[in-house]
């Protein structure tokens, strides 16, 4: 017999990606800090930011931090088939 789980609220999302949709700016900035730290140290290069669409106002605030953290290499808009405007991609500094 198969159970499926039904508090999907409990299930870990993939570890290279983080889901910032749906918060307030500061909640997103918080939780994007924290992730990129965790994803560094987990010795990830590349991760997925997931922000939505929307307004843009978020994907703004996103990037303007992304380009001045100290962890990120680069990053962009995700492609075709990587979720497009919704999406930011990163590439992580890579330990010494």
């Amino acid at each position: 017999m198969v159970h499926k789980n039904k508090n999907r609220a409990n299930t870990t999302p993939a570890i290279g990606e983080v889901y910032l949709r749906r918060l307030t700016v500061d909640e997103a900035l918080l939780k994007l800090d924290k992730y990129l730290n965790d994803a560094f140290m987990a010795g990830l290069y590349q991760v997925r930011v997931i922000h939505g669409k929307g307004a843009g106002t978020l994907r703004q605030v996103i990037r303007e931090q992304l380009a001045k953290h100290p962890l990120v290499e680069s990053y962009r808009t995700g492609d075709y088939g990587e979720g497009g405007a919704g999406v930011t991609i990163i590439e992580l500094a890579q330990k010494l």
